[in-house]
């Protein structure tokens, strides 16, 4: 074996040795290799089979560790600097432009972003792919799968990064875009620039670090965009029709019984027909809500709302319950849907969560339904659920603060509070729903500030098609 080939499988062991499980599967993915084992070994053979069929050898492996960021890994194996290769690589790239822009992106995506995604995607993503996917770069994957995206199609991954007020990042997706494709240019040639052994590689674009908010809110304006477009004919300030008297159904269940009289009060002022629940089981809860989902004469009117107070954990309400089964909070949405209700499919579905966080149970009791649960009733005429994505049409407030608040006399919801008092605004002012959570917003920021030891937190997630206005 001469020495060069030696030089570079020592080089190659000592790479793969030394990289994380997280840094192996970035790798992987740069390399193109989108599903396969992520052990060393395996690294390691895929290295050399890639070095051996000429990807430019030194500078194929050295352009993989400054993207990996291990310029630990560049001065002790390669024995050069981010510098040198940086330089060397303004005269052209081995890897794909596109690969590194995704594998940038997930170094840059916070957890809540990866949910928030994964949430708005959920309407194209399998439910155990969705759950099973830990990383940007694992969603990515599965909407490469679904030809969502690709190198040559970024236009539905800036969407849904505007969607979650990412637009840091949706800009830098949108700058690829301008420049993928160049006239009387092959876009396989614009995607792969093979650097000579000889030559030297391109910086790794300084990445503008995202500007986030600091404050436990983090909701802004950029992410009121609808996640489902509405087709070019028609006008981007399409209206729901929300005209009917009643307008529709609001369910609200309150298993702590502070505020549902509160809530009750206002969604009849909007002109809807209330239901009111205290104290349900975990049981009871769903099987109100199912059975209100089954009910066709409830669900007439041009939208539905569901308000839930409750003690819970991260993503399931445990009602009156003090510990064991909980009822996820997916579940609860996923009754409403195009598919389980067809009754709603085309309306918005508002649902308005104030939990109070109580600790982590192991979830081997948790409360699961099966999808045969979710009956659905009949559609009228031809079936608007096979032209409406399962999840369109979904306002998603979920407040939660520490069951610790309960205990103190008199207590009442700040999130809720402000909730109704800027419904009330609304209506007089005909705000849309988007602005009326804006007022929450501030109200719970400046209850944040002044008390610092009792925090609330929001989060908004919505796939609204058009402009919705409760007045």
């Amino acid at each position: 074996m001469a020495s060069s080939d030696q030089s570079q499988l020592q080089a190659i062991n000592q790479t793969a040795e030394s990289l994380s499980s997280c840094e192996r599967r970035r790798l992987f993915y740069l390399c193109e290799m989108l599903d396969t084992d992520n052990s060393v070994s395996c690294m390691k053979e895929m290295l050399k089979s890639k070095v051996m069929c000429g990807e430019s050898g030194y500078w194929f492996l050295a352009e993989l560790m400054l993207r990996l960021r291990r310029f630990d890994i560049l001065k002790k194996v390669y024995k050069t600097s981010r510098q040198e290769v940086e330089e060397a690589l303004k005269h052209g790239q081995v890897l794909s432009r596109f690969r590194v822009l995704m594998a940038n992106i997930n170094e840059d995506m916070e957890d809540k972003d990866v949910s928030n995604l994964k949430f708005l995607c959920s309407t194209w993503l399998p439910r155990d792919t969705s759950e099973k996917a830990k990383s940007f770069l694992d969603v990515i994957i599965e909407l490469e799968k679904l030809d969502l995206v690709s190198p040559e199609s970024v236009d539905f991954l800036e969407e849904r990064l505007r969607d979650i007020s990412r637009v840091d990042l949706a800009k830098k997706v949108s700058a690829y875009k301008m420049s993928v494709v160049t006239p009387g240019v092959n876009s396989s040639q614009q995607q792969r620039h093979i650097v000579p052994r000889a030559s030297s590689f391109p910086c790794s674009s300084n990445s503008v670090q995202p500007i986030r908010q600091t404050q436990s809110l983090h909701i802004a304006r950029e992410n009121m965009v609808p996640v489902y477009r509405v087709p070019s004919r028609q006008s981007q300030l399409d209206c729901y029709k929300f005209n009917t008297n009643p307008r529709g159904v609001c369910v609200i269940i309150d298993c702590v019984g502070n505020d549902g009289d509160m809530l009750e009060e206002t969604f009849k002022a909007l002109h809807f027909k209330v239901f009111l629940h205290k104290w349900l089981s975990v049981i009871d809860t769903f099987a109100a809500l199912r059975q209100l989902s089954k009910q066709r004469e409830n669900l007439q009117g041009d939208g539905f709302v569901c308000c839930i107070i409750s003690r819970g954990a991260t993503d399931h309400l445990l009602g009156t319950d003090s510990y064991g089964a909980g009822l996820r909070l997916d579940d609860v949405r996923r009754l409403f849907t195009a598919d389980a209700c067809p009754m709603l499919a085309g309306k918005p579905k508002l649902f308005f969560i104030q939990r109070y966080g109580v600790p982590e149970y192991p979830p081997h009791e948790r409360m699961e339904h099966r999808d045969e649960d979710l009956e659905t009733d009949g559609c009228d005429g031809l079936s608007r659920c096979a032209l409406i994505p399962t999840d369109a049409d979904v306002f998603w407030s979920h407040c939660w603060t520490d069951d610790g608040q309960l205990e103190r006399g008199q207590h009442r919801s700040v999130y809720l509070k402000a909730l109704t008092d800027a419904l009330h605004k609304g209506q007089s002012r005909k705000m849309h729903l988007v602005d009326v959570h804006t007022e929450v917003n501030g109200a719970i920021f400046d209850h944040n500030t002044r008390n610092p030891g009792a925090d609330y937190h929001i989060d908004l997630k919505h796939t609204l098609r058009k402009e919705l206005y409760l007045s």
